[in-house]
């Protein structure tokens, strides 16, 4: 039964989330490898906007865990975490002289795969 469970993967993924992929990229780079625990309490206190749907999707990961397989959140850990490019949403804001300035409204999606923690 330990055997079956060591590569067990779960996963969850929120998609055309409203935020740079770069400037979500620099939460997960802090939290890539941590355990369910740890993740939480450093998204908790950091400043930054990307970190509650972070925050969302790493609870929906945990609830998946529980749901689907059983498991327990504290022997969770992020195994694996990815933030890819998703579509920009283009916009024109109006300028003088009938122009048409461009806005680029960047999206990305957000993948968490977590893991057991072998014990």
């Amino acid at each position: 039964m330990k055997n079956e469970n060591s590569n067990l993967k779960i996963k969850a993924l929120a998609k055309y989330i409203r935020m740079s992929p770069h400037k979500v990229r620099r939460i997960t780079n802090q939290i890539r490898g941590r355990s369910y625990e740890q993740a939480l309490m450093i998204l908790e206190f950091m400043p930054y906007r990307a970190c509650t749907p972070i925050s969302q999707l790493l609870s929906s990961v945990t609830a998946n865990a529980k749901h689907n397989f059983g498991l327990n959140k504290t022997d969770l850990f992020i195994s694996k975490i990815q933030v890819e490019k998703g579509n920009t949403l283009k916009r024109l804001q109006p300028r003088a002289q009938g122009r048409g300035y461009p806005i680029h409204k960047p999206t990305c999606h957000i993948t968490i795969v977590m893991g057991l923690t072998s014990e």
